[in-house]
């Protein structure tokens, strides 16, 4: 299967060559399995995620046994550590099966490993905790151990048909255990048994090149001894050939690991049935006559994604015991959540064939999302804003397994990889300080631009544009943030769909310039954020009548990088049509004020733009004075625009005054009241 895909490793000599010399060699192939490698779904660089993966690509493929082997460093991962747990969501009826190979040869890089230095009850007590049946294959005879393992497979196959049939053929729901393997050979097994006088085999030091120094003769002298210890010249002919006779043992077309077609995922991908997200639209009259849950209105969209898409059984949804605390329940009138463990009469929305995946654990959702997008279906994961950064590194190996897929042709594109954010950082009355981080969005941003996508979208209407646009999208990174609390909503449909194409633009209905320069362009991004710009904008409009105001809001964050850093992003001209070339832009954003100077700063109007966001100021208070502690509340957004503008130096005294006096009342308020201001929480647009 290397061969096809690669014509140039010919299955001869110089093929051959051309293979080893290629190997961890620079403008070679990693070492470890990568998307180069025919077959493979799991990048081999960091540890934790293969068993997430195999689960993840199990779902929804009947037929599909996935063998995933889990070296006994790995399972000291906190992400291996609970995929063992996967298996009280695999459903044997309509899901394929796992098959846990746990390797135990006994060593890290430098230590011992924890699993192979506990006592063998130990072992297979934590193993049958976690809902498996270790079966043991061990030795250091290889041909003994071949048999044996292959016998011990054999037996394990047979009960996963038996559970397989009991499940389809007899509709038994007991859950059954896991089986699985546990192999037990040496460290560097077949290597050398000393090298410089050390034992090798069976220790640490077995681990990734044990010889190494090319210079010392001796050393030279006993890695030719182990390569000739393989007997090449009984496997392959003068041609370097490999010989027809063990050839013909091997599976052929997608039998083979290498060419089996669930590992191209893109290949076997097919669109979701999506239904018309104008039909979910909130009603919007005028801006800001009504008020709505965004993510509950997303809510019913995925209901119907999800019941669309039932028959073809390649669409889940993904969260960490979230789904209906992030306003997303709707979906259980079409699917619950799936669960194979036991069930008591005060569970709702649980059952054996749900298509809702919840479990307390990020690493394990993305991990399973990932398998099963790898795999060539669609998903999409909802999450609390400040705790999806659990998963930044797991975020950063499938965007480098993404990047490298698209310069592979043979790779085809796979579903992207959608995010939603909410309950986050400007909406936590209660939880306060510890759920309180909007960072996730700086991570993204620093992943290659042909890849990643950040959305803010403002209001109901425009959050269902963009979750429409991510799910039909392919080979990327979408990350949406949006809110779950009732606000304002700011733009119908028609207003909020072409709004979300451009990805930003000037809010003219918020705007007062009449044609000329603006004196300030109001700026923000995200759906806190546009609310107090836009109170902002009342506020100037009452002190200074004459004030020129442009408000530009931002959807697609990565407009704002010019076209050379990122596909998406504005031309100069574009850039400069919106927040102009000399007026002040006060830029009130969802997340660190950095990021938007990091995306700005090849703009021309760059020293002009003051940016107000999330400083890591938060505790439990009330939704206003979380704005307040970070200083991007109303009344400090209007008191920058007229510190900003040059003909209102002589308002910028009374309007300190004005600030500080509010800041007094409100503070003075909630800690009498606990809660907002009745100005605050009546507030209402008024068009000018």
């Amino acid at each position: 299967s290397y061969t096809e895909h690669y014509p140039a490793i010919e299955r001869n000599r110089n093929g051959l060559q051309r293979l080893f010399r290629q190997f961890s060699w620079p403008l070679g192939i990693p070492s470890h399995v990568s998307p180069e490698t025919p077959g493979s779904i799991h990048e081999g660089g960091e540890l934790g995620y293969s068993l997430a993966h195999a689960y993840g690509a199990a779902f929804d493929n009947p037929d599909l046994i996935v063998a995933c082997v889990v070296g006994d460093g790995e399972a000291e991962t906190g992400a291996l550590a609970t995929s063992w747990h996967s298996n009280k969501f695999l459903n044997p009826a309509r899901d394929g099966a796992v098959l846990p190979i746990l390797h135990l040869n006994g060593f890290k890089i430098a230590n011992p490993t924890v699993l192979a230095r506990i006592s063998r009850e130990e072992l297979v007590d934590l193993l049958r905790g976690y809902g498996c049946e270790p079966h043991f294959v061990e030795g250091d005879e290889p041909t003994l151990v071949h048999q044996a393992l292959a016998g011990t497979l054999d037996l394990i196959l047979a009960e996963i048909r038996q559970t397989q049939h009991a499940a389809r053929a007899l509709g038994s729901t007991v859950r059954q255990r896991t089986p699985m393997v546990v192999l037990v050979t040496p460290k560097g097994w077949t290597g050398p048994k000393f090298i410089d006088g050390l034992p090798m085999e069976g220790t640490w030091r077995a681990h990734q090149v044990p010889i190494a120094d090319f210079k010392n003769p001796e050393h030279l002298v006993q890695l030719e001894a182990w390569l000739k210890s393989y007997d090449a010249p009984e496997l392959f002919d003068e041609q370097g050939k490999f010989r027809e006779e063990f050839a013909v043992l091997a599976p052929t077309g997608q039998q083979r690991m290498g060419s089996n077609p669930h590992a191209n995922g893109g290949a076997l991908l097919r669109p979701l049935v999506m239904p018309h997200f104008e039909r979910y639209a909130v009603p919007v009259l005028a801006p800001g006559c009504v008020k709505a849950e965004a993510t509950r209105v997303l809510g019913t969209f995925l209901r119907d994604v999800m019941k669309l898409n039932l028959d073809s059984a390649n669409f889940r949804m993904f969260g960490p015991d979230e789904t209906a605390s992030n306003r997303l329940d709707e979906v259980y009138k079409v699917s619950g959540k799936v669960w194979m463990a036991e069930i008591d009469d005060v569970d709702i929305n649980l059952s054996v064939n749900g298509r809702v995946m919840e479990v307390l654990s990020e690493h394990l959702c993305q991990g399973w999302l990932e398998g099963y997008l790898l795999t060539g279906r669609h998903g999409f994961f909802s999450c609390y804003e400040a705790f999806i950064a659990i998963v930044d590194s797991m975020l950063n190996q499938h965007a480098k397994w993404i990047k490298v897929s698209k310069q592979i042709p043979w790779r085809k594109p796979i579903a992207s990889l959608n995010y939603l954010l909410t309950s986050h950082v400007w909406r936590q009355d209660h939880n306060g300080f510890s759920h309180q981080d909007p960072g996730f969005i700086d991570h993204v941003a620093n992943k290659k631009s042909d890849i990643v996508r950040i959305y803010l979208p403002p209001d109901a209407n425009c959050l269902l544009s963009v979750a429409d646009h991510c799910l039909r999208s392919r080979n990327y990174i979408n990350v949406i943030v949006a809110g779950k609390q009732p606000e304002w909503q700011w733009l119908d449909m028609a207003s909020a769909a072409r709004h979300c194409t451009v990805g930003v633009g000037v809010w003219q209905w918020a705007s007062c310039h009449e044609g000329v320069e603006p004196d300030v362009v109001m700026a923000c991004a995200g759906d806190v954020p546009t609310l107090e710009t836009l109170a902002a904008v009342m506020l100037l409009r009452a002190c200074v009548p004459d004030i020129r105001i442009r408000v530009v809001n931002v959807v697609d964050l990565m407009v704002l990088q010019p076209p050379s850093e990122h596909p998406h992003g504005l031309q100069d001209h574009e850039f400069d049509e919106l927040f102009t070339t000399s007026a002040p832009v006060i830029f009130a954003f969802h997340g660190y004020p950095a990021m938007i100077h990091k995306l700005t700063y090849q703009r021309r109007n760059h020293s002009n733009i003051h940016v107000r966001g999330y400083k890591e100021e938060g505790t439990t208070t009330t939704p206003f004075d979380m704005v307040v502690l970070n200083k991007l509340d109303r009344f400090q957004l209007a008191l920058d625009a007229i510190r900003r503008i040059p003909r209102l130096h002589d308002h910028v005294a009374a309007a300190t005054a004005r600030y500080w006096a509010h800041m007094e009342r409100h503070k003075l308020y909630i800690s009498e009241h606990g809660e907002d201001l009745p100005e605050i929480l009546n507030w209402r647009w008024v068009p000018a």
